[in-house]
């Protein structure tokens, strides 16, 4: 007797609907947004027990509360939907998803032991964002008044040279805003302590940053991201999930031939990035790539960059290159547990050429 669950959450109240296995709905009921509430209406509910519930702010909170009550759990990306919308519609709809089987995107939700790294890795890089925009802010009221400064000297806590250009009312902005940022960027220092303290507990952290451009940062993002390597069968499925799957794009593919034969056209076809993906995984890449291009010069990977770019690839290609074979390199070293080899990794790129 399975019994396919639809969880609306929201902040104070939570919609459960209920379908059978033929898709008849068999009950509706809302509870408050609180842990033991949830998990009573969820064991009252006989019979083999699935779960569907929509990616939020509360989605991993509900994630370990209620995967211990039920048979199956499933989070998903939420598809647009057109005409009617209440949270009986949405919670019926999502049993009814999850019976038929007509569920596109799942969201993978077990950390396991990376769950402190998790948290780290998202204190790092919320206030690496307030950093940059504080610095921004900054930057904006001195080009408010004509002033372009180079360089880091405009971030710095004081610098009367410059300020002294500046109107009082603007100078007196400019002031709060280093106070500002003065404070953030002590802040994220303690975060990126806190962030390689986590790591230290996970040797797979160490492994994956000896890979080139990596380093202690990057590898601790990619497990906190990934947390699992062998979700991905191969390194193509890996490149879709970082946004380095190359998509193509074209329209009115097929004409008769002079003999009334279908034959496919010579059409232009568009090629571009996939847009469905992490997006913390692709930053960590690309930026990898990019240091191995302008920064290591000496390394094998730098050479391989340059054999593109003479081939006359251009520049933002080769680099795109370079952050797949990065990626394929971080995948394979997660799935076998080891270090980078250089040697080993060359022979492959020698193999692909």
């Amino acid at each position: 007797m399975h019994r396919y669950i639809g969880l609306d959450a929201h902040a104070q109240s939570c919609s459960l609907g209920v379908r059978g296995s033929t898709g008849k709905r068999l009950g509706l009921q809302v509870v408050d947004t609180n842990g033991a509430a949830l998990k009573d209406a969820i064991r009252a509910i006989p019979g083999i027990r699935h779960l569907c519930m929509e990616e939020g702010t509360q989605s991993a909170w509900l994630y370990e509360l209620l995967e211990p009550e039920v048979d199956d759990i499933v989070v998903i990306v939420p598809e647009k939907r057109f005409g009617s919308k209440d949270d009986a519609r949405d919670a019926l709809s999502l049993a009814e998803d999850l019976r038929v089987g007509a569920i596109k995107r799942r969201v993978y939700k077990r950390v396991g032991p990376y769950s402190e790294l998790r948290a780290a890795v998202r204190s790092y890089m919320q206030l690496r964002s307030d950093v940059q925009r504080a610095k921004s802010r900054l930057k904006a009221i001195y080009l408010s008044r004509g002033l372009h400064m180079e360089g880091t000297k405009v971030y710095q806590r004081k610098n009367d040279t410059w300020d002294r250009q500046l109107p009082p009312a603007q100078r007196r902005s400019v002031e709060i805003l280093r106070v500002e940022l003065g404070a953030l960027t002590d802040l994220w220092a303690e975060a990126e302590e806190r962030l390689l303290q986590a790591s230290r507990k996970h040797p797979i952290v160490q492994t994956l940053a000896t890979a080139p451009a990596i380093g202690p940062i990057r590898a601790a993002q990619i497990v906190a991201v990934v947390l699992a390597p062998h979700r991905f069968r191969t390194k193509r499925q890996f490149w879709a999930y970082c946004g380095l799957a190359i998509v193509m794009r074209s329209s009115s593919d097929w004409v008769k031939d002079r003999h009334g034969h279908w034959v496919r056209a010579q059409t232009s076809q568009t090629r571009g990035l996939n847009r469905n993906r992490q997006p913390l995984l692709k930053e960590v890449f690309k930026s990898a790539a990019h240091q191995v291009a302008t920064q290591m010069t000496k390394h094998p990977l730098h050479h391989a960059y340059m054999r593109l770019i003479e081939g006359g690839m251009k520049p933002e290609l080769a680099q795109l290159t370079i952050a797949r074979r990065l990626a394929a390199a971080v995948l394979a070293m997660w799935k076998h547990e080891e270090v980078y080899d250089p040697e080993r990794h060359c022979m492959q790129m020698t193999a692909q050429a």
